[in-house]
């Protein structure tokens, strides 16, 4: 389990990099072939991280007869939406890889205002509308326990953390819409500046959670 945390927390923070170095160098005025590339690489450190995610949560130890937590065998996926823990890291998961769809869309040369909207603008929004409910859901796992002990708990904070980029990024996918009248997008600064503060979020949660210590 240990392993499996540093290998999310390790995804999550190369991931975030990535990203906030394409939105500097979008903003920049580098080719957009290249700021898509360094996306593309960040976006795949990302659902290594989202599936860990998944990983952690199926594979947690449970309480026994006796109530003492145990570690069950191992397993690489399960069903169980009654489960807070598990829906927030699908979402996640899932999340990543509608991004990958919008940034190996972004690839595709020559594409008018409304294939733009429809392949790489459409995509971007679901994912960012999947990252906020996976922050939901984790933020409401932690609301059974009371406001002081949420804010001394490191798994809260990186929580939050994330939810707080999640939110950059949505601000980011809105700003990108590109208008069909002129062919631009509403806002490039505000797209480029959010994914990048976003993205920064998720490589300071990212190496937050190096310091978390699963359970065994």
């Amino acid at each position: 389990m240990r392993i499996v945390n540093a290998v999310a927390a390790t995804a999550f923070a190369i991931g975030g990099l990535l990203f906030a170095i394409g939105a500097a160098l979008a903003q920049s005025g580098v080719d957009a072939t290249a700021c898509a590339s360094v996306y593309l690489v960040g976006g795949a450190f990302f659902s290594t991280g989202g599936y860990a995610s998944v990983l952690q949560v199926v594979n947690q130890p449970r309480p026994g007869p006796d109530g003492t937590p145990r570690q069950r065998p191992w397993r690489w996926w399960s069903h169980e939406p009654s489960r807070l823990e598990w829906l927030s890291a699908v979402a996640l998961f899932a999340g990543t890889l509608v991004f990958a769809i919008n940034l190996v869309d972004s690839f595709i040369a020559d594409l008018d205002a409304a294939g733009e909207d429809r392949l790489v603008w459409s995509p971007d929004v679901v994912g960012c509308t999947l990252f906020l409910v996976s922050g939901q859901l984790a933020l409401a796992g932690f609301r059974r326990e009371s406001p002081d002990r949420r804010r001394r708990d490191l798994g809260w904070w990186i929580v939050a953390v994330n939810q707080l980029g999640s939110v950059l990024f949505m601000v980011s996918a809105v700003a990108s819409f590109v208008r069909p009248t002129t062919g631009d997008e509403l806002a490039v600064g505000i797209a480029n500046w959010g994914t990048l503060t976003g993205a920064l979020c998720f490589a300071i949660a990212g190496l937050m959670q190096e310091l978390e210590r699963p359970a065994t």
